[in-house]
């Protein structure tokens, strides 16, 4: 039975994300973030099902995850101890308490894939002083969410869907689908729901998941000012993981590359 307290429990990330293309697309800009660190280590905050934390293993980088859902954590265990001792290594709890669930410094950290607006302000402040203290100095951190303030200017209700093959029923597809409705101008509430799509079955399509999520709609000032009270200095904005320029209503994600001390 899934923990009713693990709200991505019931998501399989790793089925629902076409994962080597997503990596291949991203990695030339996250190496460029990576190489620059002061040590080939990193941490990823909210590692959900470890890919990230694999691919840097792959590359020769001590790569960590961590996330709170036991769930994800099980799932990216799978990976532990394919590159040896470089890892990849998988923690489970929560970003605040980083210092308690490691005593290795890094010289990199990333916050991948909208985990932020999980976190409430107090949450938030507390994540980013964790990380301060497990950073070395002149360490990057990588932040990438969704750009909320396109959503609430456009009154987005809806991200893309991401469809694929189903890799356990080849005449399937999966489809994933994130909804949202806004809640006042901090909040929204996320639907995020995978499909399965099933040609000449009744019925055509079936619910395989599907979850309501209360999510602090981060924006670029306010991530700003929490990285900076954190010890942090924003280095740059982005609106998306190839590095393109971040322009407020218009770019789909906000991806800020800061340096701790």
């Amino acid at each position: 039975m899934q923990d009713p307290n693990d709200p991505h429990g019931r998501l399989n990330y790793r089925r629902l994300i076409a994962w080597p293309a997503r990596i291949e697309r991203e990695w030339p800009f996250l190496e460029g973030i990576v190489v620059g660190a002061p040590a080939r280590t990193v941490v990823d905050l909210g590692c959900g099902t470890g890919e990230h934390v694999r691919h840097l293993a792959s590359q020769g980088f001590r790569a960590v995850g961590v996330d709170r859902s036991e769930v994800q954590i099980e799932e990216a265990r799978d990976y532990e101890g394919e590159f040896g001792g470089l890892g990849p290594e998988f923690l489970l709890g929560e970003a605040s308490a980083l210092a308690g669930l490691t005593d290795e410094l890094f010289g990199a950290a990333l916050c991948l894939g909208n985990v932020l607006p999980h976190l409430e302000d107090d949450a938030v402040a507390a994540a980013l002083a964790a990380l301060a203290d497990r950073l070395l100095p002149g360490g990057r951190f990588l932040l990438q969410i969704i750009n909320y303030e396109r959503v609430f200017a456009r009154g987005i209700r809806a991200l893309p869907i991401n469809l694929r093959d189903d890799p356990e029923s080849p005449e399937r597809e999966i489809a994933f689908v994130r909804l949202m409705t806004p809640e006042g101008d901090r909040h929204i509430r996320f639907y995020p729901t995978t499909l399965a799509l099933c040609p000449g079955e009744e019925p055509p399509v079936e619910v395989s998941a599907t979850r309501e999520l209360r999510l602090r709609a981060w924006r670029q000032a306010e991530v700003a000012r929490a990285l900076e009270r954190a010890g942090f200095r924003v280095e740059a904005t982005y609106g998306d993981m190839t590095g393109g320029p971040f322009v407020a209503e218009d770019s789909s994600d906000l991806v800020v590359v800061a340096q701790c001390g």
